[in-house]
């Protein structure tokens, strides 16, 4: 007899909603726990190609850590699409002007890069000071110092 796959359906798919304090946590170390729990692969039934994770609110974006001389060295590049649009910035300064984009773009490379993805990551929800508004889902604290 073949064994048969299990596959889950979406009536078995429970979402949850956990919040990240990124308070002095690690950019890179904080977004791979993150990506992890958004494409559900700490659950047993994880699926990559369906959407199996959880929602994951993160605050404090703006008191997020990196190490070495990434704050000078790291460049996001991106081109508008016009003549000469070719754009650069340094963290530092992406930091100053929008540091939930920093986190957002962390855990966006992490992720696949196609429908499921954009799913995925619209499942992020960042926030630069304490507080958020998604209260009403009663989000689960996840403390990621200690994984």
């Amino acid at each position: 007899m073949v064994p048969k796959t299990y596959i889950p359906s979406f009536k078995n798919i429970q979402q949850k909603w956990y919040v990240v304090d990124a308070q002095d946590l690690v950019l890179g170390r904080m977004a791979c726990q993150i990506a992890k729990i958004l494409l559900g692969k700490n659950k047993s039934m994880y699926t990559p190609f369906l959407d199996t994770g959880d929602f994951v609110i993160v605050v404090n974006a703006d008191k997020v850590r990196v190490t070495g001389k990434k704050l000078s060295n790291k460049i996001y590049r991106h081109h508008t699409g016009y003549p000469s649009g070719f754009r650069e910035e340094t963290l530092e300064h992406l930091m100053k002007r929008k540091p939930e984009e920093v986190i957002r773009k962390a855990v966006w490379g992490m992720i696949p890069h196609h429908k499921l993805g954009n799913r995925i990551i619209s499942k992020l929800k960042v926030y630069t000071g304490d507080s958020h508004p998604h209260a009403a889902q009663n989000p689960i604290p996840l403390d990621l110092r200690s994984e």
